[in-house]
């Protein structure tokens, strides 16, 4: 495969285990786990204090394989790779940049999927409810095995924009600044709504078995009709009409069958088979009931009171056709730091691309992620700050 000249090109992703029966995470519900493996990968290097590290959280279906290819014949690169590497926007050249996969993930962390001790099979639907805040808990164990004590920045979008806050407020003297693209304060009655479709769809699935398949193929019909549904708020009616209008699939006549006769139906139902063929549905479940849970007010109370107890500079980005996030959530948070006197920017992003545009749409927000890093190396302490190396 072809590396681009400012690609963080090959990377190698790397394993840490923390905890174990006899002293494990304790999560938010009281449930304990260990021990508990997190993978992650890192681009960059680090300074002599390791005060130069990013933290990149993920969304719901992604994974800690942000930047760069794991193999020289590797067709897919990472989710982020158009925001990770030397000159972009998290300048590798510059920073260490760090992504881990959440615990309840599929991609090698601690899931559903993984051998629970007790039993030496897949926990299954035995695994513990998680949170938001377990997931952050955990990357607080690998940031703390890394030997930094301050994360310069922590970013996220979407499920991302919800750890990147949590983080401000769980941790709030380990973190300098924060980026929250997309995201906000809870999820919407919709948004959980919508999650719940998703879930009754796999739990439905003749295939679910309690969700003890993992020696069949599995609800592969549930989880594909999950993602369909999901895809679907992650673009806008802009872009569906865009793409693909009311176009038929043959010839622009009608076949009068029940089928995929729409080219957006088609699209879907090929979203849904290829997300089929990468994720595991407990894990679906699993994430979208932590993102259904997080509830900054809930947990800390009322915003402005959340937000006093937070040290951190904050950019948050919203995009103008964002139906999952829309921009009045951003604006939530806006107005609860301005009201604490913290340092925050904000920027309304005008994008045809729905809740998606913060992986599709780079230009701009490579333009105000860099001029707000730029800006949170300024206010860094001087004693803490030293070049990268």
């Amino acid at each position: 495969m072809f590396i681009e000249r400012h690609s963080v090109g090959q990377v190698k992703p790397r394993r840490f285990v923390f905890g174990s029966q006899e002293d494990p995470l304790v999560l938010d519900s009281g449930r304990a786990l260990g021990p508990v493996e997190l993978v992650y990968e890192t681009y960059g290097t680090p300074n002599q204090d390791h005060t130069n590290a990013i933290l990149i959280c993920h969304a719901l279906s992604g994974d800690a394989h942000a930047a760069g290819i794991h193999d020289p014949h590797d067709k897919r690169v990472g989710w982020w790779d158009n925001m990770i590497g030397p000159g972009k926007a998290f300048d590798t050249e510059r920073y260490w940049v760090i992504s881990a996969n959440v615990i309840g993930g599929c991609k090698g962390s601690t899931g559903p999927n993984s051998t629970n001790p007790a039993t030496g099979k897949p926990y299954g639907s035995d695994f513990p409810l998680i949170t938001i805040g377990d997931m952050v808990a955990a990357q607080k164990r690998l940031v703390d095995h890394l030997g930094i004590e301050r994360l310069f920045c922590v970013v996220g979008g979407s499920m991302g924009g919800f750890q990147a806050l949590e983080w401000s407020l769980r941790y709030p003297e380990n973190v300098h600044s924060v980026i929250c693209i997309a995201a906000g304060a809870q999820l919407s009655t919709q948004g959980i709504a919508f999650n719940a479709v998703g879930r009754h769809a796999i739990t439905t699935d003749p295939d679910w078995q309690d969700g003890h398949y993992y020696d069949t193929a599995g609800p592969v019909r549930g989880l594909a009709s999950a993602r369909m549904v999901a895809h679907i708020t992650y673009l806008s009616e802009i872009s569906l009409n865009n793409k693909f209008g009311r176009r038929l699939q043959s010839a622009d006549r009608l076949s009068y069958d029940i089928h995929h006769e729409f080219a957006v139906e088609s699209y879907l139902n090929h979203q849904g088979t290829r997300f089929t063929e990468r994720f595991d549905a407990n894990s679906y479940i699993y994430i979208t009931k932590a993102m259904d849970y997080f509830d900054i007010a809930r947990t800390y109370g009322p915003l402005k009171e959340a937000f006093a107890e937070a040290t951190a500079r904050f950019l948050v980005v919203s995009y103008s056709s964002d139906w999952l996030f829309p921009t009045a959530q951003s604006k939530e948070i806006v107005r609860a730091l301005i009201a604490t006197d913290r340092d925050v920017s904000f920027v309304d992003i005008d994008s045809p691309h729905g809740h998606d545009a913060f992986l599709i749409d780079i230009d701009q927000l490579t333009r105000v992620t860099s001029a707000f890093l730029d800006g949170s190396q300024r206010s860094q302490p001087i004693a803490r700050r030293s070049s990268a190396g």
